[in-house]
């Protein structure tokens, strides 16, 4: 008997990879083996993401091309936030689907498989506040890895329609966590990202987001530590001060802003004022210094005026990220910001968003020009798409340097000797036989 095949697409956040290094452990366990070939697959499935309207149209499009693929005992299957949103509407949208199951639902997935085989068609988008997965082990692969250490949000943003696919926020036991980490570490991995909704908020009822830092970044072997996503309200001084002084934390924040308006940020039910975040930005810069930061930006968004436009323009002057990552308001079924009458005109809104676009683009060129010519250590990642290898500082910038794939998974310094903007190249601080590699 042949071994069976899962072949799985991944859309949207960090949440949604760890979760399908998740589900490609499940399958494991069961006998299947990943591939990246989905016309020879098994089992095709599409790992969603619901917080936008175009990743949902993407993901259609994408499920009838997989249609074509599909053979007789052949397994299609919706997994994720829409998958969640969605429920059994999307076994009656799209015939060709057997199988659609939300984040709580994954261990259940090869039992659903093996059912849809049999012609059994099924929805699993019930909440489990319970499931954490702890027995499951995920297939990670390299020096990095993605520790999923929160699930859910608390935080009802009027426009983000996370709560509803992922349900209430819950920590995992700081134990498990470090647990995790320890079997990562084993396994060759120096490098960890602890991802949650708002996953500075961690709390597992005896310990906080401080205590996690301090006892991740303890574990032997790990070199390297990051976290993302965090709400700007939930930086405490205590977790402030792990960040100062946990060697292996990165210096690098993702600090999501979506407004500079602070009457936009109130609509938004943000919670934090554009004054509120100008501190949180202070206090962090003022303990790391060095620290890069890169944020989210909505425009359009019902109401937004265009002093509300420049507020924000403002405030990624004032800030001066990193790197942005900047969308059009998308309104999500479901969500308070739906209920809003003052919708921002689509050619308004797409203005806009080209500005924001070239203006944060343009901060973050200047300031990575003002980085050449300076070292920095690097973690080879892998082989770059267009030919070397992909490296990435700790303050997460890219760096494309040339060398040997033998030199993935390893830490070098390299000099940066240009830019494009966003990515930079360099070259190793010594060279032939003397890099200066450590393993």
């Amino acid at each position: 008997m042949s071994t069976r095949t899962v072949y799985l697409e991944t859309y949207g956040c960090q949440m949604n990879a760890a979760d399908s290094d998740l589900i490609v452990g499940l399958f494991a366990r069961e006998g299947y083996v990943r591939t990246d070939d989905a016309a020879g697959a098994d089992v095709m499935l599409i790992n969603t993401c619901a917080v936008r309207d175009h990743a949902e149209q993407r993901v259609i499009g994408r499920l009838g091309e997989l249609k074509r693929h599909k053979r007789p005992g052949d397994v299609v299957g919706v997994v994720g936030c829409m998958a969640q949103r969605l429920g059994p509407t999307l076994l009656e949208q799209a015939p060709h689907v057997d199988v659609v199951v939300g984040p709580d639902g994954y261990r259940s997935l090869p039992a659903l498989v093996a059912g849809a085989r049999d012609g059994q068609r099924t929805a699993d988008v019930e909440f489990r506040s319970w499931e954490h997965y702890e027995d499951v082990e995920p297939a990670t692969e390299g020096a990095s890895a993605f520790v999923t250490v929160q699930r859910g949000c608390n935080y009802r943003c009027t426009f983000c329609v996370v709560p509803m696919t992922r349900g209430s926020e819950r920590s995992r036991n700081l134990a498990d966590v470090v647990g995790e980490v320890r079997r990562l570490a084993a396994r060759g991995v120096t490098e960890v990202t602890l991802l949650g909704q708002t996953v500075n908020s961690y709390n597992d009822g005896a310990a906080d987001f401080a205590d996690l830092l301090r006892a991740v970044g303890a574990v032997p072997g790990i070199r390297r530590m990051r976290f993302t996503s965090p709400h700007p309200n939930d930086f405490s001084d205590r977790v402030i001060a792990a960040m100062a002084q946990v060697p292996a934390m990165c210096e690098h924040v993702h600090l999501p802003m979506q407004s500079g308006s602070s009457r936009t940020l109130k609509r938004m039910l943000r919670r934090y004022t554009r004054e509120g975040y100008l501190e949180c930005v202070g206090r962090l810069r003022q303990a790391v210094p060095g620290i890069a930061l890169t944020t989210d930006i909505i425009v359009g968004f019902p109401g937004e005026t265009e002093q509300d436009f420049a507020d924000t323009v403002s405030l990624v002057e004032d800030v001066g990220f990193d790197d942005a990552y900047t969308f059009r308001y998308s309104p999500r079924d479901g969500t308070p910001a739906t209920r809003l009458t003052d919708a921002v005109p689509d050619d308004v809104a797409g203005e806009r968003l080209e500005r924001i676009i070239a203006r944060a683009r343009q901060l973050a060129r200047a300031k990575n020009l003002g980085l050449v010519g300076s070292t920095h250590e690097v973690l080879v990642e892998g082989r770059a798409k267009r030919g070397g290898l992909q490296a990435r500082t700790r303050t997460n910038k890219i760096v494309l340097v040339e060398g040997n794939e033998d030199l993935v998974g390893n830490y070098m310094d390299v000099r940066l000797t240009g830019t494009t903007g966003s990515t930079f190249s360099g070259v190793p601080t010594r060279s032939g036989l003397e890099l200066s590699v450590v393993g």
